[in-house]
């Protein structure tokens, strides 16, 4: 049975759909992360999370409806064989709102952002195709209802619907209707996500299956979503007060946490390389020596690091090839 069934009243319109606008979605950074679902097939979290978003790094998205007997599917200007995982997963959530037998369509997307290399990519690129779905369809969703939608075609995607600090709510519904995100109303004009990318190749675990590893064989999996839940409140805490150093540490033992318990799997999940672990132990070596600075990680081997515009000019200096994102501002 389809669980998602619930939403029919939501998907269903019985509406032509039409060529869409192109949408944007931002990708984003989790500072208390989401890993292992309490329901596989609805992406319904065990633990609540935080994020911020990365500005103008995401997806563009824009749906075409076509007179072809599949889905022609073009990622970053590359028309993509129907075959690849990509487009099943593209095509299958299409399915929600389709009746396939008579209704295909032309997804242009392009990321600004390396896909699959541990950025988000998905977060924002499901995102921004529930917004051209509901721009095509008609549907006339509220931003709760979309990120719901977008939640089906991967988690942090609910996320992505809304920018700057944003809550993904866990919800206690069997039919995950109440597991949604929502933005938080705080700025923090001086804060800075600088982007190490370490290696921005295709991970060989996704973060899918690296979930459900970690869910199926890590022990040490069962403390995770007590520290996330205390994690996530100290978090708001320091986004309320704007205390960068309670919001760097809660946030880089967060991350650390999270990938303990994948090296707690087995097989052991390891997402870092050993330029991943070299830049943490300069981290660490530059916040000893007085620089307000953390990190966190996601899924992959890349690196955000966090840090103040007071410090820009010495965290430049130090990672003079980093991207650096201001989400409620410019630099």
């Amino acid at each position: 049975m389809d669980k998602r069934a619930t939403l029919a009243g939501w998907l269903t319109t019985g509406t032509t759909p039409s060529a869409s606008d192109e949408h944007f979605a931002p990708s984003n950074i989790a500072l208390c992360k989401y890993w292992g679902k309490r329901d596989q097939q609805l992406n319904l979290p065990v633990n609540a999370s935080l994020s911020v978003s990365l500005g103008h790094l995401g997806t563009h998205t824009r749906l075409v409806p076509i007179d072809y007997p599949a889905d022609e599917i073009w990622l970053n200007g590359e028309k993509l064989v129907p075959s690849a995982p990509f487009c099943q997963r593209i095509s299958a959530f299409l399915d929600l709102f389709r009746n396939p037998d008579h209704c295909h369509f032309r997804v242009t997307t392009r990321n600004s952002i390396p896909t699959a290399a541990g950025l988000a990519s998905s977060a924002s690129g499901f995102a921004a195709l529930a917004l051209a779905v509901n721009d095509s369809f008609a549907l006339q969703l509220s931003k709760e209802q979309l990120s719901v939608v977008a939640r089906l075609g991967s988690g942090s995607a609910c996320r992505s619907i809304f920018s700057g600090f944003v809550e993904w709510q866990m919800g206690h519904r069997e039919d995950g209707l109440d597991s949604h995100a929502l933005a938080l109303q705080n700025r923090w004009p001086g804060l800075c996500i600088g982007l190490i990318k370490v290696d921005a190749s295709v991970k060989a675990t996704d973060s899918r299956s690296g979930m459900q590893r970690t869910v199926e064989t890590a022990h040490l999996y069962q403390s995770w979503p007590l520290q996330a839940a205390s994690d996530l409140q100290q978090l708001k805490q320091a986004i309320t007060a704007q205390d960068f150093e309670l919001l760097g540490r809660t946030a880089e033992h967060n991350a650390l946490s999270m990938h303990a318990t994948m090296l707690a799997s087995w097989p052991p999940l390891v997402y870092w390389q050993p330029d991943s672990l070299k830049m943490m132990h300069k981290i660490w070596k530059l916040r000893q020596d007085g620089l307000p600075i953390y990190f966190t990680m996601d899924a992959g081997p890349n690196l955000k690091l966090l840090f103040e515009s007071t410090s820009l000019e010495e965290v430049m200096r130090q990672f003079p090839d980093m991207e650096v994102i201001q989400p409620f501002g410019d630099v």
